[in-house]
């Protein structure tokens, strides 16, 4: 029996680049309608990740220098609605609904899907694309940026952006997926990271980074994780070879405790700035740099000399290929790797989840929680 769909629906509303004062709550706004080759799914969860804070405050802006925390709050003044604050380098369309990670039961299809789709349980692969090039980066787009996205209670996705999940993971802790996961998975596919290597983890708390961990792993590379002090125990339960202490210990004694050695073969950093130098310095001949973020600053210098003579790589990864998506689920459902869900809230309470994820002194991913009945 289908169900019915309700006119309107409760959702977090984006009206401009800025602060906390731009995600609005409304409980009337149109629920939307699955076009031709859409489903429509019922929000049961939806993640919350860096592009969120980044796309509100415009952080993409080349003007902007700042790392992201210190524009969380109230946003960059150099950046205006008509600023390029998108991921792509191109603007927002506002009203946006963000959230790139929805969860949930497909309730509706669009023109020439088929109707076996719905009640499928089903998490979201973010890239949109044009699927007669779909590997054609100029032609991409992100779930809850170029289209909206799951801070909702329903949402409409593209068939081709939808997969079917068979597992006992809540809601919430599939939601901790999409984004992290395949990010991770892409960067260490393209830093071709096998058993044989050593990779160096930034950022090892947070969503990406802890996935890297996890996924590193499960390619039976040796994992070294950078953490803060205060978070090295949560860190080292998801099971990295070894921890670093940020301002605490000595990067090159630890990789020495776990390889003979003093240099890493794959560093796998979303941190950039303040870390970015000292990467370099831990990077053997040959080694691959492989990037996804830069949340603590996105200004770095390198000295070109070693990057020739050391034959480093310099490997930039946003875009995924198009394995790693149901890779992911196959993972999930052969429980190869486990959710890290810290916290989660009410869609609600949506400016103190950004001020929490600010903040940063979690492990994992936090999930937001629409209302399963509509006002």
């Amino acid at each position: 029996m289908r169900q019915q769909i309700p006119e309107t629906m409760s959702a977090i509303v984006l009206t401009g680049h800025g602060g906390y004062e731009k995600l609005e709550l409304h409980h009337d706004w149109p629920t939307p309608k699955p076009e031709k080759g859409e489903v429509l799914i019922k929000v049961a969860a939806c993640g919350m990740n860096n592009t969120d804070i980044n796309t509100r405050i415009g952080w993409y802006d080349d003007n902007v220098e700042g790392d992201t925390t210190s524009g969380g709050e109230d946003g960059f003044d150099v950046v205006t609605d008509d600023s390029i604050g998108g991921w792509g380098n191109t603007g927002i369309q506002f009203p946006r609904i963000q959230g790139a990670d929805p969860v949930g039961r497909v309730v509706a299809v669009g023109e020439g899907v088929s109707e076996e789709w719905l009640e499928a349980r089903v998490i979201t692969d973010n890239w949109l694309r044009d699927w007669d090039e779909p590997m054609n980066r100029n032609k991409s787009g992100y779930f809850g940026s170029e289209m909206d996205g799951g801070f909702a209670q329903y949402v409409k996705v593209p068939v081709t952006n939808v997969g079917r999940i068979e597992s006992d993971w809540s809601d919430a802790e599939l939601a901790t997926l999409s984004c992290a996961y395949t990010t991770a998975e892409n960067m260490l596919t393209r830093a071709r990271v096998a058993a044989d290597d050593i990779v160096f983890v930034t950022g090892a708390s947070g969503g990406v980074g802890s996935a890297l961990i996890q996924l590193s792993k499960r390619r039976g590379a040796t994992v070294i994780a950078l953490t803060h002090e205060a978070k090295a125990d949560q860190v080292k339960a998801i099971g990295p070879d070894a921890i670093i202490r940020r301002g605490v210990d000595d990067w090159k004694a630890v990789i020495r405790e776990v390889s003979g050695g003093e240099k890493v073969t794959v560093t796998a950093d979303v941190v950039g700035g303040p870390v970015f130098h000292q990467l370099m310095e831990i990077l053997d001949r040959g080694g691959r740099y492989v990037t996804a973020g830069a949340i603590g600053g996105k200004k770095v210098e390198i000295d070109i000399s070693h990057l020739y003579l050391f034959d480093w790589e310099l490997i930039g990864s946003t875009v995924n290929t198009l394995d790693i998506f149901p890779n992911l689920i196959r993972y999930v459902e052969n429980n190869e790797i486990r959710p890290l869900l810290a916290k989660t809230y009410p869609l609600s309470e949506i400016h103190q989840a950004q001020a929490d994820f600010l903040d940063k002194k979690h492990v994992g991913k936090l999930v937001v929680i629409p209302p399963q009945s509509c006002y």
